[in-house]
């Protein structure tokens, strides 16, 4: 598989993950995004035995978009860091069904998972295992009955954006889990990992990535502007 590097250095592997891949083995035993990346660089620097890839953060198997890997213990170290003093700016792009009551607002919710099922649910604040989940978000377009929205997210939450957004009214367009009722089998859920920024593990210095969709519905009810590849 081809994956696209956005940016490779001695101790960073900025990449864009496909749709529909693991990030990591699990049980499905499907082939998953490290592995894949392991061996290419196992490939590409001709080295022996096993190589060290970090995974330092996240994305749902379904969703594509920029991911960072950590070559060395020393960035993985500061990266997880990094992350977890909210340092990390992550924003995302979500087609979403319907319109937003605000164009622009943040959400602010109590999620807890349920292992079992692999699903979230938004619940009180006094609920004794509820984290909370924050995101901003604003409106970017309309076309259709969907909406393009940008989405900043202040929390690392499993499923957040997906969870917060179904919360609100506004189902994710393809999300078969919190968008069952008005998504058909089969469409692919339009979230994308748009942009990550985040300080250089070891020069300290700013270093960002972008990647766009793929100019595939409903992404491209936006290529005329908002979107451009």
């Amino acid at each position: 598989m081809n994956i696209p590097i956005l940016f490779e250095d001695n101790h960073l592997l900025v990449v864009e993950k496909p749709v529909n891949i693991p990030v990591q083995g699990d049980r499905t035993g499907d082939n998953d995004l490290l592995s894949i990346l392991k061996q290419d660089i196992k490939i590409r620097y001709q080295k022996p035995g096993n190589v060290f890839l970090a995974l330092v953060h996240r994305l749902d198997r379904p969703v594509g978009g920029v991911m960072v890997f950590a070559k060395t213990s020393k960035a993985a170290s500061r990266l997880s860091d990094s992350i977890r003093r909210g340092a990390f700016d992550k924003k995302y792009l979500a087609a979403v069904r319907g319109k937003p009551f605000r164009d622009r607002a943040t959400l602010e919710d109590y999620l807890i998972k349920d292992t079992r099922e692999n699903k979230v649910y938004t619940v009180s604040s006094d609920h004794k295992k509820a984290k909370k989940a924050v995101l901003d978000y604003e409106v970017l377009g309309e076309k259709e009955g969907l909406t393009l929205l940008s989405i900043n997210l202040h929390t690392g939450r499993p499923h957040q954006i997906r969870v917060q957004l179904s919360a609100m009214g506004n189902p994710i367009y393809g999300d078969q889990k919190y968008g069952q009722k008005v998504n058909k089998p089969g469409q692919q859920i339009a979230l994308w990992a748009y942009t990550l920024a985040f300080e250089h593990p070891t020069k300290k210095d700013m270093t960002e990535a972008t990647s766009l969709p793929p100019k595939e519905y409903p992404w491209n009810l936006w290529q005329d502007g908002s979107l451009k590849r």
